[in-house]
């Protein structure tokens, strides 16, 4: 049996695979690339949700991985960040980031969000042909987090392009090279912050730093992940979003005439279409039963919110867009202690864009076929080349 994730089909529709795996078992054993390992996807949506709180499935990829061969040679601030953590470390790196991307600052950073989104859009007018991922949902994002962090305007194309880079599947040397160049950024960023603070988030965690609550490499390694992890998750969700509404001529419509409804169906756009597909690196520290399935210890385990989404026991007719669904408990963001710590910032940038995009150019329409769309090769996130569409 081949590797079913790796298809090339998968990359430009996955839900069919995870129905087809779902459909024989909610947990599923499959093949690692040609070495004879395995790992265990987990497709059901009650499986996933369990899978994602049982603490024996750990997301420290250090202890995983020592005493293995490697020719890799990734950055450790990409390695070993919060998300490749267990409590009580991941813990304590999560208090530290997380004031900054509850609700009250988030909301606070709203009218800067509605700021750039205007700028965005005045380079667009009516019937124009543009790209909607690189014209929008990439310098959204980066714009935002950079902004939180304090990166120089004259930086942020270069530092997307690194982030960009971390996820080239099949191609290890360009992850490992990226990942040097964005620690390496990263690192001379905070230690300029620290001869020259300025109040922002950098700032906040050199406070932490200096009140001995995180060391200085970690200082450095939760830059990078907030950077990278802070922009390419809500990168997918604007363009997998416009792209389901406007193959939804009905939805699309009624949104156009009541922008209102936009913040109440965000959870059913992320319910649809995931732009996560596999969640990151898990693996069981002990033996253990999912979904009727035994998975013996020290194997990885790959939960997968793109197939729980969609799964027909949680989400009836789960591939039909429905804008009145009760959405709330899609798992896009996870679930758990490692829940995604900038889902509110996500949802914001979001529903400000969409509403923006969809006031303005109500006549939206795709350009190209639908089947000649170009898909990401990365089974981690399920995002977009490209999306050409008509204003």
């Amino acid at each position: 049996m081949t590797d079913p994730l790796q298809d090339p089909q998968f990359f430009k529709d996955p839900y069919a695979t995870f129905a087809r795996l779902r459909g024989a078992a909610p947990v599923h054993k499959v093949p690692t690339g040609s070495t004879g390992r395995y790992s265990y996807v987990v497709t059901g949506y009650a499986e996933a949700r369990e899978a994602f709180a049982d603490p024996r499935l750990s997301k420290d990829t250090a202890r995983f991985f020592t005493g293995q061969p490697s020719r890799r040679n990734l950055h450790p601030a990409v390695s070993r960040t919060m998300l490749a953590t267990d409590p009580p470390q991941h813990t304590r790196l999560r208090r530290a980031a997380g004031p900054a991307f509850t609700p009250g600052p988030v909301a606070r950073m709203r009218p800067y969000i509605t700021e750039v989104v205007g700028d965005l859009l005045d380079v667009w007018a009516p019937g124009d042909r543009v790209d909607l991922v690189a014209g929008l949902a990439v310098p959204l994002p980066v714009t935002v987090i950079c902004q939180l962090l304090g990166v120089p305007a004259d930086d942020r194309t270069m530092v997307a392009r690194w982030s960009n880079e971390l996820f080239a599947a099949g191609r290890p040397d360009r992850i490992d090279a990226a990942s040097h160049s964005i620690a390496g950024y990263m690192a001379g960023l905070v230690e300029a912050k620290r001869r020259e603070p300025d109040g922002g988030l950098l700032h906040s965690l050199l406070l932490r730093s200096a009140a001995g609550e995180l060391s200085d490499d970690e200082v450095v390694w939760m830059a990078v992940l907030l950077l990278v992890a802070g922009h390419e998750t809500t990168t997918h969700f604007i363009g997998n979003a416009v792209l389901a509404l406007v193959q939804h001529p009905d939805a699309l419509a009624r949104l156009r005439d009541d922008p209102g409804l936009i913040p109440t169906v965000l959870d059913e756009l992320l319910r649809f279409d995931s732009p996560i597909g596999i969640a990151t690196f898990r693996y069981s520290t002990e033996s253990l039963v999912i979904g009727g399935t035994e998975i013996p210890a020290g194997v990885p385990v790959l939960i997968a919110p793109g197939a729980a989404n969609r799964d027909p026991a949680r989400f009836p007719v789960p591939d039909q867009l429905a804008l009145t669904r009760d959405a709330t408990a899609q798992l896009a963001f996870g679930h758990g202690i490692h829940r995604c710590l900038g889902a509110p910032l996500a949802r914001a940038e979001s529903e400000i864009v969409l509403t923006g995009l969809l006031t303005r150019f109500p006549g939206i329409e795709l350009a190209v076929p639908g089947e000649n769309l170009q898909w990401r090769r990365t089974r981690l996130m399920r995002g977009l080349e490209s999306l050409p569409v008509l204003l």
